[in-house]
């Protein structure tokens, strides 16, 4: 990881990502703000944990490569490396306007430390799988994380990308899926059940955890584990986090796939989020 800033915790770390996010969030009005803030604490404890990377080059060679499959999750993602001094926090107030380095939707020909372009679901495992055979050809010590979503279970290039990593071997492969149990449809176990997850990923030969995605001590010994593991399998993380984690207010919203957030709202989200952590 980054060995800046190694005296702020991982939860003012994950405060932050949630606060940067509500602020370009602000920018638009509205956006996919919930995910964003489920989410916070996974890309805290990968960024300032986990994932080795310098913020003065994105890209370095001997890099963790963190690919979003998630497109629609990018904010989330520049929260993080805002917070982590990829890109500037000056850059923030750009959010999805026209000539920004920030678009709605994650592009890597665009945005600094952004690895892939995200928007059609289902294609970063795959990507994942190709990055990893490749830097194994390299004799490269890198890992590769793929952060992708329960809805992401639905596409059937993502178990076929599964079967691949695990028939390859591929312990160079750290997958995180966010089971926030919300998509554009509806609840994601009522468009598609993918439950008993685990079992699945552990048929396909990966070494498999199932966590709090909201607790930062469970996520790095989680991540921990998953780069430590001996065995020649892939590691998955599967993460259940919750929809707009840290706004009360926001929770309680029964459809928020999409948030569109009143502009005295604004305020007190971040107002909320702001009384919560001390770093």
């Amino acid at each position: 990881m980054s060995q800046i800033g190694h005296n702020i915790s991982l939860a003012e770390r994950a405060r932050r990502i949630r606060r940067n996010a509500l602020r370009m969030g602000e920018v638009q009005g509205q956006g996919y703000i919930a995910q964003a803030l489920g989410v916070a604490d996974v890309l805290a404890v990968a960024y300032f944990h986990a994932t080795n990377y310098r913020p003065e080059d994105p890209e370095w060679e001997g890099r963790d490569r963190f690919l979003l499959s998630i497109g629609h999750y990018a904010i989330a993602l520049y929260a993080a490396l805002i917070e982590a001094k990829i890109i500037p926090e000056d850059e923030l107030e750009t959010y999805g306007t026209d000539e920004s380095r920030l678009p709605m939707s994650g592009m890597a020909t665009y945005t600094p430390g952004m690895e892939i372009t995200g928007g059609s679901l289902g294609h970063g495992l795959g990507i994942a799988v190709g990055m990893c055979l490749a830097l194994k050809r390299k004799k490269s010590q890198s890992f590769v994380y793929n952060l992708f979503s329960d809805g992401e279970l639905d596409e059937g290039s993502t178990w076929e990308a599964a079967m691949s990593a695990g028939s390859y071997k591929l312990d160079n492969l750290i997958g995180i899926v966010d089971v926030n149990q919300m998509q554009a449809d509806g609840p994601s176990l009522g468009v598609l059940n993918f439950e008993p997850l685990a079992a699945k990923f552990e048929a396909f030969g990966w070494f498999v955890q199932r966590i709090d995605g909201n607790d930062i001590s469970a996520l790095v010994k989680a991540f921990d584990a998953a780069r430590t593991h001996a065995g020649p399998e892939p590691r998955i993380i599967i993460c259940d986090t919750k929809m707009a984690k840290g706004v009360p207010f926001l929770e309680a919203r029964e459809r928020n796939h999409f948030l569109r957030v009143e502009a005295d709202e604004w305020a007190e989200a971040i107002r909320i989020i702001d009384a919560g952590v001390d770093a």
